[in-house]
């Protein structure tokens, strides 16, 4: 009987630094990084992602017993001799590792002990049933398969990495068991992260294009005065100031002209706003209270210093907000607009760039490149940053997105926002004093949960202010509770989006077709970045729904057109496959199996069905992420093309079109001659097409 070896028995590797297989951060020392002895490992002296603060591995949270070969395998994944055929697993992938395998690690120290066990077992002492034990403790405690997996596979570490271990080993593969995995799923997975619900994100993206564009130039124009108060007020020299008198009685008439109330703090005078407005010290306008005083008992107080600008902004027609306080504890004080300012900027980009929060991140001055055509007009907006998913350099490459218009003005308004001498545009704000004088944060972005906990802020102020102003287009509840946002949420929403929404509208403006092709032309090229596959993903499950739907309601028997025999056959299939063993298709895991296994090739459409078969497509088809041919229906030639099938809908639709031809041709004024003829020659196309391919019996469907 064995047992694993103390933590206070010496190591040879106690000296060591743990990161001195990686490359450190500009400024960073490797004998100022975490030691094998040390309790806690800093990861971050290693990480190039600016966002980035506190990675770090901590081995309290690991059962003593435990504690030193966890050191031993972690040290191995992130400086020591890498295994045959292992590759370095990046810092992100070892903080998620440690994180699932101290699950499996507390598991095991609790574990009952059996007959000639200790409890806590060595590892070296673990068989199969240990394993799948621990397997059905997932399936009891867990309820994300991925997670489930995740967690199973961090477990795999410790076989995989056993070169590197002295202290105590695995002696099997876990691979190797009859029932560790649960399923063997396809190489692009669903993706497991929340989407953020339509009846959120349509008012949540309505109210982030409000601030970026009618509300930002007020918020920045308090900024500038904000900061020219600051400025006035750090000149300022107490007792010294020349002419403090004179200035304090200017700002005084200025008041009592306007019939503006002095500002003010807890009920009286704000004396540091007055000074700064004056530009003089606090002590002088102290020093003239009389006169101050006097001013008061003829305008008064307001509750709060505000700063002087004119607010041009409109919501509904009227101003959408009465004027901009410098004070902090207010919703209404430019600290808390600024943030909310911030958060809007990163919502629009977010949602509208399809790019991961570390490469948002990165985004700094002078990123976006605007594309003129000979007439001075903007058509193309690009975004330069850098991409780290898939990248063997850990300071990332560069790499450009394709964006829309609405997301290069968010990105403009981030680059008025920020202060002149900070570069990166999602850097902390300095509105709030705790953040002004720390500089060295200009050089960071903010942190994933700064951003989640400003993105719910936004939220609450949203529905603050509609609650306030009697405004019924806040940002729902979903199931009686407020939605909680993430920063992971935008990319998964909008792939989405694009796969089920390819020809709506987003708050009314933004035309998703056209928004979706820029997106994936961003995506070209740059980077491994699997958008393209997700949205992909989603298209074929939406479709896959469609074509279920279509089987059930038989509408395959009924079908037109050339292909409309090979479509019912297809169907016919595609719906036995469903109903295998009498089981129905509810849910999206199962549906996104058969669509991967057994995808008729079928596009329902408004005009046609596309039936694709390769050898008889006219279209130019095109290459999937996976390599495979599919339908390009922006090159669809549907009434000449041998793959069409027609519903009844699509029957509707084209003699919809043929009217609607009709009618143009009728209309006076009398269209130019070479326009009249192509019409001409489309109706008669069409009703050419409906005539050969749809039965006597169908003319009142």
């Amino acid at each position: 009987m064995t047992s694993p070896t103390p933590l206070s028995a010496p190591h040879p590797l106690d000296e060591v630094f743990v990161l001195n297989g990686r490359r450190l951060r500009d400024g960073m020392r490797l004998e100022e990084t975490s030691r094998f002895r040390d309790a806690h490992w800093r990861l971050d002296p290693a990480c190039w992602q600016q966002h980035v603060r506190r990675w770090r591995l901590n081995f309290g949270l690991v059962p003593a017993r435990y504690r030193l070969v966890a050191k031993e395998l972690f040290y191995g994944m992130l400086s020591g001799e890498l295994p045959p055929g292992e590759p370095r697993p990046d810092l992100a992938s070892v903080l998620r590792v440690f994180s699932a395998l101290s699950t499996f690690l507390k598991w095991l120290d609790t574990r009952a002990p059996r007959p000639g066990r200790l409890a806590g077992p060595a590892l070296s002492e673990l068989t199969g049933d240990d394993l799948l034990a621990y397997h059905r403790h997932l399936k009891d405690t867990v309820r994300n398969e991925g997670t489930r997996g995740n967690k199973r596979a961090a477990v795999r570490y410790l076989w995989r990495f056993r070169a590197a271990l002295t202290v105590d080993r695995l002696p099997f593969d876990p691979a190797h068991l009859d029932g560790w995995s649960e399923s063997r799923r396809s190489l692009y997975s669903e993706n497991a992260t929340d989407r953020i619900p339509e009846a959120v994100h349509g008012p949540l993206l309505t109210w982030a294009l409000r601030f970026v564009d009618d509300f930002a130039e007020d918020i920045l124009a308090a900024d500038g005065e904000w900061w020219r108060l600051r400025d006035a007020a750090r000149r300022s020299t107490a007792g010294t100031n020349t002419g403090a008198h004179e200035k304090i009685q200017a700002v005084l008439a200025d008041y009592l002209a306007r019939h503006r109330p002095l500002p003010g703090y807890r009920g009286a005078v704000n004396v540091r706003h007055l000074a700064a407005e004056a530009g003089c010290a606090r002590r002088a306008v102290e020093r003239y209270k009389t006169e101050v005083m006097a001013a008061v008992d003829v305008v008064g107080v307001s509750d709060f210093g505000y700063l002087d600008f004119a607010v041009t902004g409109r919501l509904d027609g009227e101003p959408w907000i009465e004027r901009i306080a410098s004070t902090l504890n207010s919703d209404r004080g430019l600290a808390s607009l600024a943030r909310m300012l911030h958060a809007a900027a990163a919502i629009v980009v977010l949602f509208l760039s399809g790019m991961r929060e570390c490469e948002v991140k990165h985004l700094r001055r002078g990123c976006v490149q605007v594309q003129r055509d000979a007439h001075g007009r903007p058509y193309r907006w690009k975004v330069a940053s850098l991409a780290f998913k898939g990248e063997t350099e850990v300071e990332g490459v560069p790499a450009t997105w394709v964006v829309g218009a609405p997301a290069a003005r968010a990105i403009g308004v981030l680059e008025r926002l920020q202060p002149a001498d900070a570069d990166l545009l999602f850097a902390v704000l300095p509105h709030n004093p705790r953040n002004s004088t720390a500089t060295g944060r200009r050089n960071h972005a903010m942190t994933t949960s700064a951003t989640n906990h400003q993105l719910n802020d936004f939220v609450q102020w949203v529905n603050q202010y509609c609650a306030t102003h009697g405004r019924a287009d806040g940002i729902p509840a979903v199931n009686g509770e407020p939605w909680r946002l993430s920063i992971r949420q935008f990319r998964r929403t909008l792939a989405w989006f694009i796969a089920r929404r390819p020809g709506g509208a987003i708050a009314g403006a933004i035309h998703y077709r056209h928004h979706a092709v820029q997106v994936f032309e961003g995506y070209a090229g740059t980077s491994e970045s699997g958008f393209r596959a997700e949205v992909e993903s989603e298209q074929a499950l939406a479709r896959g729904e469609q074509l279920l739907a279509m089987v059930d309601q038989h509408e395959h028997k009924n079908l037109a057109g050339p292909a409309a025999d090979e479509a019912a056959r297809r169907l016919e299939d595609f719906g036995d496959r469903a109903r295998f063993a009498g089981k129905v298709i509810t849910d999206r895991r199962r549906l996104d199996r058969l669509m991967n296994r057994g995808d008729p090739a079928i596009y329902p459409g408004k005009y046609v069905t596309c039936i694709h078969t390769h050898a008889t497509a006219l279209c130019q088809q095109r290459r999937d992420s996976d390599g495979a041919l599919r339908p390009d229906h922006g090159t669809c030639k549907p009434l000449a093309c041998r793959n069409v099938a027609l519903t009844a809908d699509n029957i509707d639709n084209l003699r919809d079109e043929a009217a609607r031809i009709d009618r143009e041709l009728q209309a006076r004024p009398v269209l130019p001659p070479l326009v009249t003829h192509q019409l001409r020659t489309r109706a008669t196309e069409i009703e050419t097409f409906l005539a050969r391919h749809t039965r006597p019996d169908t003319e009142d469907t």
